[in-house]
């Protein structure tokens, strides 16, 4: 007969539960062994202790968790009642790093709850570790069989401002989940208008929509940037309703009588519906053009796409071609018509696919049977004219002198009469006496200019002046043989007059000349000595409108005068140009650049020419941002030199360097220099001008740009920039200048004028 045995606890909950146990001697020494061996748990030095379950743990937020709120109360719940005394802050402990979390650990009616509550919120996305020491026990004293530890991560944040704070309010800041989609808006206060938003002062812009939609990718601080309206402009402020149903552009100050063009863009899941003014629809339009007489006001209304419906979307390309109609939400199976009509000085040419890029119809007038959602583009190409000009018994200079002209670009006409003739008029498409006279190109133009014979006993005096002008008493077309004339000659800043060459010398200034032939006399002028730095020396790199070591790229009707050219890039690196290789292989061509293509795979020696002006390019930052004389001006107002008047001279910044729309002014002479050194970006806002007085020159201003620079929607811009990273160009931008980068240029129907 089996031998039973009794075993005893001291453990209250045992023996209330059980009283004792009756087992064979045989089975209660395996499961004791089972116990020990199998289960593994903790055990202290009481002799008659009985272990049962082994203590374990979970914990909210889970292991791994993201997303976690910031007020959080962190949550451990184990299998079996606990021990209060042994969870305690050095058994139940929060991290962040190395750095301990302070806070309150408390049971809950639950024996088997306790809770942590930090003494302050969690930090916005950021990983904690917590552990649970495995120092922790039940109430029979069994403990975990090791620590338990494990991670989350907090819910990200967007912060939001205003800045200036009185230009206007910033909304939409808040937590919100990792990779969800987010929008913030911005609305101006009277007086002001949106420029763009940032993340940080005077940083690059990340968008110029007052309604700004992203996904969210960890905390994010962003700054609603206003500008101050200047007295004798109007503003065009621009919204979006819902906020998250798209963004707009044009936003900003512009001149009375300037020709505005503003767009919508949709947002995934939505249509534009129409723009409205004060409540009253203005366009259904995506894209609306019109001259500026008076501050507009204008929201962009869109609409959700109902699930059972598919949607067509529009654009206009470039968005100043023209406007666009029949974009919305539609039943599957519904026959669309979409509609497209050219602006003043453009003609449509046909509907693409966005996707695909693929020619759809040529009609301005598209139907199809909608299956599924489609994105369409409406393409226009501006008109382009031919200026014929008529001369006899002389001759007529254009400039610039083109086969063809894009509408709207001015001419200039300049009649030289041949020996024995002067010029007396204008006719055809042009009118008047004066000379030169401009051309605007709206149209095909014929332009006659009229030369007559000069009498017997009359003589012509011709004067010629550079740098300088000279005033003619009497100032006539002929003079009677023997009548005197007096001239005065008036130097250009930055000159001085010097003396009379050809049919005159001497430096006597008023000068008289006896009329007794046809006489032909230069009033000399000499530069007088600059002031600034030693104009940065470019080598082979100042050869170039735009230069890059790794690509340029255009949208929209860009024109560059000057060459362009990659290296170490290849020509593949230029796109948006269309180009068409030369017969020599050594360059290209395109129309919309009024000069040559290079890149680093041409044909020889295109290669070596590239590469040594793109050392030439690095030298000459690396020496520009190295000038110490003249004594550079240092941190002139933080960085922000809107609306300020600057001379000529050496100025440093540790910071980035903003103009808004209120401008700079350059003032000084025409051998003055200035060098900007800029630590970190420059952002020039929408509408900003750079303003040049006295004669000063876009060829010697240098922006030495340590990060990169922002040139703004409408902007007008004067000088060099050297830039160590990318140089972008927005909507309608204008730049006097070079943009010589070493990574990339963009430009977005831009104009890039070589000095």
């Amino acid at each position: 007969m089996n031998k039973k045995i009794t075993v005893f606890s001291n453990s209250p909950q045992l023996r209330q539960s059980k009283g004792y146990y009756t087992i064979s001697k045989s089975i209660a020494f395996m499961a004791l062994l089972f116990v020990a061996f199998l289960a593994g748990c903790k055990k202290d030095d009481f002799t008659g202790e009985v272990i049962g379950v082994c203590p374990t743990v979970t914990t909210d937020p889970m292991d791994k968790a993201v997303d976690v709120p910031l007020n959080k109360v962190i949550t451990a719940t184990f299998n079996t009642i606990m021990k209060a005394s042994t969870i305690n802050n050095s058994t139940f402990v929060i991290k962040q790093g190395t750095t301990v979390i302070t806070g309150k650990i408390a049971p809950t009616a639950d024996a088997a709850v306790f809770t942590f509550d930090p003494d302050v919120d969690l930090l916005p996305f950021t990983t904690y570790t917590g552990t649970i020491s495995k120092a922790v026990t039940d109430t029979l004293r069994t403990a975990m069989v090791e620590d338990y530890v494990w991670s989350f991560t907090t819910i990200p944040v967007l912060s939001v401002s205003a800045d200036p704070v009185a230009g206007g309010t910033a909304t939409g800041g808040g937590a919100f989940a990792q990779n969800s989609v987010v929008t913030v808006n911005a609305v101006p206060a009277a007086g002001y208008t949106f420029l763009n938003w940032t993340e940080s002062d005077n940083g690059p812009a990340i968008s110029t929509s007052a309604s700004y939609q992203f996904t969210m990718n960890g905390n994010r601080t962003l700054i609603a940037n206003f500008d101050v309206i200047p007295p004798n402009r109007f503003a065009v402020i621009l919204s979006a309703l819902p906020s998250a149903g798209g963004t707009t552009i044009g936003a900003g100050s512009y001149d009375q009588g300037t020709s505005v063009t503003v767009s919508a863009r949709v947002n995934p899941g939505y249509t534009f519906v129409d723009w409205t003014e004060n409540g009253v629809r203005v366009s259904t339009s995506s894209n609306i053009q019109f001259t500026l007489n008076a501050n507009r006001n204008f929201v962009a209304n869109f609409r959700a796409i109902p699930a059972a419906q598919f949607a067509v979307l529009l654009t206009s390309s470039p968005a100043a071609g023209g406007t666009t109609d029949g974009e919305g939400p539609y039943p599957s199976g519904t026959s669309v018509t979409v509609s497209a009509v050219a602006n003043t000085g453009y003609n449509f040419t046909n509907w693409t696919d966005l996707a695909s890029g693929a020619v759809l119809s040529t009609s301005p007038n598209y139907t199809f049977a909608l299956t599924a959602n489609r994105n369409l583009v409406a393409n226009f190409a501006i008109n382009t004219y031919i200026l014929t000009v008529i001369s006899a018994n002389g001759t007529v200079a254009k400039a610039p002198d083109q086969p063809t002209y894009n509408h709207g670009t001015n001419v200039v006409l300049t009649a030289t009469p041949a020996a024995g003739y002067i010029f007396s008029s204008w006719s055809g498409d042009a009118t008047g006496t004066t000379n030169p006279i401009t051309v605007n190109m709206t149209s095909n133009k014929t332009v006659t200019a009229n030369f007559t014979a000069i009498p017997a006993n009359q003589y012509t005096l011709t004067v010629n002046a550079v740098n300088g002008s000279v005033a003619k008493v009497a100032d006539q077309p002929t003079y009677t043989s023997g009548s005197n004339v007096v001239l005065t000659a008036t130097p250009a800043a930055g000159y001085a007059f010097s003396s009379w060459s050809g049919d005159a010398t001497g430096s006597v200034n008023p000068l008289t000349v006896n009329m007794n032939a046809n006489k032909n006399i230069t009033a000399n002028f000499t530069a007088l000595p600059g002031v600034g730095p030693t104009a940065v020396n470019l080598g082979t790199a100042g050869d170039f409108a735009i230069l890059t070591k790794s690509g340029i790229s255009t949208t929209g009707i860009t024109s560059i005068t000057g060459d362009i050219g990659v290296s170490p890039a290849a020509a593949t690196a230029m796109t948006g140009f269309g180009l068409i290789m030369d017969t020599n292989g050594q360059s290209s061509h395109t129309p919309i650049v009024i000069g040559k293509a290079y890149a680093s795979d041409y044909a020889a020696p295109t290669p070596a020419k590239m590469t040594t002006a793109v050392s030439d390019m690095e030298t000459a930052f690396t020496t520009a941002n190295g000038l110490t004389t003249p004594a550079p001006i240092v941190d002139l107002y933080a960085g922000n030199i809107s609306g300020r008047i600057l001379t000529a001279g050496l100025y440093k910044w540790s910071t980035g360097v903003l103009v808004t729309s209120a401008g700079v002014t350059l003032t000084g002479g025409p051998n003055d220099t200035w060098v900007f050194q800029i630590a970190q970006n420059l952002t020039i806002n929408n509408n900003a001008k750079i303003t040049l007085l006295g004669g000063a020159q876009a060829k010697n201003i240098f922006w030495v740009v340590s990060g990169q620079a922002t040139i703004g929607s409408n902007a007008d811009v004067s000088g060099n920039i050297l830039s160590k990273t990318l140089i972008s160009m927005n909507t309608g931008s204008k730049i006097t200048g070079r943009l010589l980068a070493q990574t990339a240029v963009t430009l977005n129907a831009s104009t890039v004028l070589k000095p």
